[in-house]
């Protein structure tokens, strides 16, 4: 009988047994597996184990042992799965038999449904269905039971075998990790392993005691304490970035013991480890190397990068001399872009002649060191070039010197014009070095001493120079010599500057003032006090002489001081005022000097104001003068003159008898100017009263010469011609005491015109023709023949012409010449007069242009002495000046000068 059922469990049974035929493969590599295909639960735990495995083979770690199922870990596991494919068998036992169950009653409801017309038909009996279902159950029950132990039978064997494979894995794998912990146990290396988060890191092996790293766990991983700085911070750099970022790093590291380790980070597995190994031989000199590289390449950046931030240019250069860097200083020097256009385009900051000198000079051994001058930015600048040669070439630096140079040549400068100072000074000055020798000296010093300039400049020691001026007499003698200069020579062991005074054997006094230099050596000032001691010596003689002197002068003295107290009066002060010497001595207020003097003179003019000017605040203190007379009938002449110190001094001149003759002077002086007055005044009023008759004289004389009343005989015309002279002259002196009366009244006015000088002279040699013909005199004119005009009043000018030309026809001799000079001084009319006459005397230069004052020596005619007098005062008027120069029996020379451009009129000089 075949049903659906028993297909299935034909296709069960197959596949247990194709299963149980898959139990019999083995990896030889891989012994779990097995386990994995047969047992699907145990595939988590074995994957475990692989992946530990895996993990200890390629990290060496021995701390996964403890993590790895062991023997009898396998073991628990196998009856585990036992006891869950028993639970699984009682299952599949009860639903394979409700199964069959359910097949049989299947089947005897269908084989009653068949059957029951045949056997109702053929009279068979059958089973009901109650029987055939229990049946049914009996016998799939039974299969079921044999099938399910056939089952569990395969199964246990099965299991027995995994387990014997798990074991056999296991112990290979507990072997290789045992050989992986021979290796890891090596004295080279350590191994640090993070978990993940804060949890405290696993480390496995230890380095060598010689590297320096520490033994115990919590001091290895304090990396700072026995790593160098570099190093350590490189490290904790790299493990935090291992950690949080799976960055895997390979590491050489410096210890503080100058061993190299190398350090390996990797993540496996969602850990992190790093191996630190001891390197030797050959490794160790390689990361040595590779550590020197890298110190050599920093310290090159960090040297390249502080070379591009100094201010001075630096260029390395090659074998040939061409740039291979420069610094952006260099750059900006040569007016480059960027350090690398300067180096393409070759641009030098030095000439071709100092390129030259360094190639030229240039050694290993000797660098090149030297101060160059260029051009920089159009501008003249100093460097100061130090350039070495290196293995490939060479480099050098520029430092820019120009404000050093700068400085220098100014202090040279100063030095030098100190020397040039200090040589033309008249005090002797020595300046000695920190080994005291003579290193400068002036002048005055050489003077002083008269020594040998070969001496002096062989820059001798203080003491032989001491030495040899005691030798020669020129240095005052000590009683103990050598104590005297070992104290003399004390000023270069001390800070303060020591004064001393020398009298010397020829008699001079000396102050020798010497001060020491904070960087050594002192300098030495001989001041020469010979002429301060004598002039002192001399003041204080004075002091004493000026004393006595005061006190036997005839005038009275007072001096007061800024107080208001008298510091000294002479006797004749206080006899002067009748006081006493008690009531001046020094140190008496000024108010009870008043006091005293109160008796003589109270006026507030006398004393009261002497204290307000002894006692004034004012920065200014004028000095005072004046006349004051005593009830006593005394007059005193004081003066109150300050001094210095704020001090005042008072003087009273008895000037009774002065007084008195002055006023019988200005008595006697008022009398003679009333009769001067009176005499001007008749002068005046004669000749107004003469001019009127003279003018009818002149007429009735001129009314007498002409043909009208009839001729004269000839005894008659020189009668006449006589009148007419006399009448003439006598006029012109009556003009001229008119013209002197005007200006001294003040009210001669002066009519300004524009004058040719030429027409002016040839009208002034025209008047001039009867006069110079009577005398027998030439007049020779000199003069430009352009004078020009002059602004000036022409009538009085021509009366000046005249009266000085008349004046020197009257003095010179008959068939001599007068000469008349003109000329032009920019706007100035000058002229000069010169006559070869007697000359005027010496005696009376001073008075020839007084009135009435005149030479009668000499002169053709006696005039009235008012010509030069008329002359002089029109002068004035022009305001212009008139000199005479007259040589005895030589001549004279009347020289005026006439200002022009004179617009407004002059009032008269009174």
């Amino acid at each position: 009988m075949t049903s659906p059922s028993g297909d299935a469990f034909g296709m069960r049974t197959r596949e247990m047994g194709m299963s149980c035929r898959n139990c019999g493969t083995v990896d030889g590599d891989r012994p779990e597996m097995t386990v994995q295909k047969k047992y699907p639960f145990l595939r988590g735990r074995t994957g475990g184990l692989r992946r530990r495995a895996d993990k200890t083979m390629l990290t060496g770690s021995v701390a996964f042992r403890d993590r790895v199922i062991g023997a009898d870990a396998a073991s628990g596991i196998a009856k585990r799965g036992f006891l869950r494919l028993s639970r699984w068998w009682l299952h599949g036992t009860t639903v394979l038999a409700g199964g069959f169950a359910c097949q049989a009653a299947l089947a005897q409801t269908l084989t009653q449904t068949i059957a029951e017309p045949q056997l109702n038909a053929g009279g068979i009996g059958t089973f009901s269905s109650t029987e055939m279902i229990g049946l049914s159950l009996v016998i799939g029950a039974i299969s079921a039971t044999l099938l399910s132990t056939l089952w569990l039978v395969r199964q246990r064997n099965s299991i027995e075998a995994d387990s014997r494979e798990i074991r056999s894995a296991l112990s290979d794998a507990n072997q290789r990790i045992s050989r992986y912990q021979a290796l890891i146990a090596d004295k080279n290396r350590r191994i640090v392993i993070w978990d993940g988060g804060e949890t405290k890191p696993e480390q496995l092996g230890q380095l060598p005691v010689e590297t320096g790293a520490p033994q115990t766990e919590g001091d290895f991983l304090a990396f700072g304490r026995w790593m160098k700085p570099g190093s350590a911070a490189d490290l904790d750099n790299a493990i935090e970035k291992l950690r949080f970022n799976a960055q895997s790093f390979d590491l050489i590291v410096e210890t503080y013991r100058d061993e190299v380790l190398e350090v390996q980070g990797r993540v496996s597995g969602g850990r992190a480890f790093a191996r630190f190994v001891a390197l030797n031989n050959l490794r160790a000199e390689l990361a040595e190397l590779k550590i020197e590289k890298t110190r050599l390449s920093t310290a090159i950046e960090t040297f390249e990068s502080l070379l591009e931030s100094v201010e001075q240019p630096v260029w390395q250069r090659d074998s040939e001399g061409r740039l291979v860097w420069v610094n952006q200083a260099y750059s900006d020097a040569v007016e480059a872009l960027t350090p690398d256009q300067a180096v393409q385009e070759s641009r030098e900051i030095l000439n071709t002649i100092t390129r030259e000198k360094i190639r030229a000079t240039l050694t290993p051994v000797s660098p090149y060191h030297d101060t160059v001058s260029t051009v920089v930015h159009g501008n003249r600048t100093f460097f100061s070039v130090v350039d070495t040669k290196t293995p490939k070439g060479s480099c050098g630096m520029a430092i820019d010197v120009s404000r050093e140079e700068a400085l220098r040549e100014e202090l040279s400068r100063t030095l030098k014009s100190h020397a040039e100072t200090l040589d033309h000074l008249a005090t002797p000055v020595a300046i000695f070095d920190g080994e005291r020798r003579l290193q400068f000296y002036n002048q005055a010093f050489q003077q002083l001493w008269d020594l040998d300039l070969a001496f002096l400049e062989s820059r001798p020691d203080h003491a032989e120079l001491l030495d040899r001026l005691r030798s020669a007499g020129k240095l005052p003698e000590q009683l103990s010599w050598k104590a005297w200069k070992e104290n003399t020579l004390s000023v270069y062991r001390s800070i303060d500057t020591q004064t001393v005074l020398w009298h010397l054997p020829n008699g001079q006094t000396l102050r020798v003032i010497a001060s020491a230099h904070p960087q050594g050596g002192a300098t030495w000032v001989f001041e020469n006090l010979t002429e301060q001691v004598d002039l002192e010596t001399r003041y204080n003689t004075l002091v004493r002489v000026q004393g006595e002197t005061i006190d036997h002068l005839s005038e009275g003295v007072a001096v007061f001081g800024p107080d208001g107290r008298i510091r000294l009066s002479n006797p004749a002060f206080r006899a002067l005022w009748g006081i006493t010497e008690t009531q001046a001595a020094p140190g008496t207020h000024i108010r009870a000097i008043e006091e005293a003097c109160a008796l003589s003179y109270e006026k507030s003019d006398g004393w009261r104001a002497f204290g307000k000017m002894i006692t004034s605040f004012e920065d200014e203190r004028p000095s005072s003068q004046g006349t004051i007379e005593l009830m006593s009938g005394l007059v005193l002449d004081y003066a109150v003159i300050p001094l210095p110190n704020a001090q005042t001094m008072l003087t009273f001149v008895n000037i009774t008898d002065s007084v008195r003759a002055e006023r019988a002077l200005l008595e006697k002086n008022e009398a003679l100017r009333k009769a001067d007055e009176l005499k001007n005044d008749f002068v005046q009023h004669i000749s107004y009263e003469l001019r009127s008759p003279l003018t009818n004289i002149i007429g009735f004389t001129d009314l007498l010469k002409s043909s009208a009343i009839g001729p004269l005989n000839e005894r008659q015309g020189e009668y006449v011609d006589h009148i007419s002279t006399s009448s003439a002259v006598l006029l012109t002196i009556v003009n001229d005491i008119l013209d002197l009366a005007t200006v001294d009244a003040g009210i001669m006015r002066l009519t300004y015109s524009d004058i040719d000088l030429t027409d002016l002279l040839d009208d002034v040699s025209m008047q001039m023709t009867d006069r110079l013909q009577e005398g027998g005199v030439t007049l020779e004119i000199l003069a430009p023949s352009h004078l020009g005009d002059i602004v000036a009043d022409q009538q009085r000018l021509k009366q000046i012409l005249i009266k000085i030309i008349t004046n020197a026809v009257n003095f010179s001799p008959e068939g001599a010449k007068v000469v008349l000079k003109c000329w032009r001084e920019d706007a100035d009319f000058v002229f000069s007069v010169s006559d070869t006459g007697c000359g005027i005397p010496e005696d009376m230069l001073p008075s020839v242009f007084k009135r009435f004052s005149s030479n009668a020596k000499g002169g053709k005619r006696t005039g009235a002495g008012l010509g030069l007098s008329i002359v002089e005062s029109f002068v004035h008027l022009h305001n212009g000046t008139v000199s005479i120069n007259s040589v005895p029996n030589q001549g004279t020379t009347v020289l005026c000068r006439i200002p022009s451009g004179v617009l407004v009129h002059s009032v008269a000089a009174e």
